[in-house]
């Protein structure tokens, strides 16, 4: 399995927004330099998450982005659907029926799923329970928990020079 990097992006972009101060917005471009990465192709993702209702976008000389709910509120999950879609993972094609051995009792032969279709299915299910579970706010904590604490406050005085100021959520 491998996911978009375009997730990574999401998630860590959420975060940041995570800790604005009410009322802030934060545009585009200052999170694409503070990532190290295309304005053009965030901004893409930016709305994917804007459309799942993560985050909003405000507009205007004040605008940009900022979360629509509480960090308590977005599952890691719904930022992973909202960037990678809701496909599953795995799909099976069924090529147990294809080959020299083929033919119309083959159907009939494999009425049961494939046990790796069964496999795989279940593996997607508990990864998408695990993320379900997990929630941006668990990711903000353990931000605070990992991160040395000058580098926090160095990341909060950078963001802090670029915050804009746009009205409150109604």
């Amino acid at each position: 399995m491998k996911l978009s990097e375009g997730v990574e992006w999401g998630l860590h972009c959420v975060s940041v927004l995570a800790g604005l101060p009410s009322g802030a917005t934060l545009p585009t471009k200052t999170l694409a330099e503070y990532h190290g990465l295309s304005e053009t192709y965030l901004s893409k993702h930016l709305q994917a998450l804007t459309n799942a209702r993560i985050i909003e976008s405000v507009p205007g000389p004040r605008g940009g982005y900022r979360l629509l709910r509480l960090p308590e509120e977005i599952t890691l999950l719904e930022i992973v659907e909202a960037i990678d879609g809701r496909e599953p993972l795995f799909r099976c094609t069924e090529i147990r029926q294809r080959g020299p051995l083929a033919c119309e009792a083959s159907a009939q032969a494999y009425r049961l799923p494939c046990g790796i279709h069964v496999a795989m299915a279940r593996a997607e299910k508990a990864w998408r329970e695990a993320l379900k579970t997990q929630t941006l706010a668990d990711i903000v904590n353990q931000y605070t928990q990992d991160v040395d604490p000058q580098q926090q406050q160095r990341r909060n005085q950078w963001m802090s020079e670029r915050l804009r100021s746009a009205p409150k959520k109604s």
